[in-house]
């Protein structure tokens, strides 16, 4: 029973993933696109979570630590590059 509610929700996770993704490549404005991808790490670390209860296995935590680091400093980079229109400041000597 547990096996069938586990795959059940992992193809409901890939069918989110793919609706997600039409909306990054359709989305009408930028900020709608960074959502749409912090939204695809959400549902990927959610997927590899329950791929891993399904091979019982803990070899899948790392990657779901580095994909989470990694969802997060896109999208604080993301939101930096909307409000300054830059990344990373630098200051010049004049």
């Amino acid at each position: 029973m547990i096996q069938i509610m586990l795959v059940t929700s992992l193809i409901l996770f890939g069918v989110a993933i793919a609706i997600t993704f039409i909306r990054v490549v359709i989305g009408p404005t930028f900020p709608d696109r960074v959502v749409a991808m912090d939204t695809i790490g959400v549902n990927l670390i959610s997927a590899i979570a329950i791929v891993s209860i399904l091979f019982q296995t803990k070899a899948f935590l790392e990657v779901i630590l580095i994909l989470g680091i990694l969802a997060f400093i896109s999208t604080i980079s993301f939101s930096k590059f909307l409000e300054r229109g830059v990344i990373i400041e630098r200051k010049r000597d004049s």
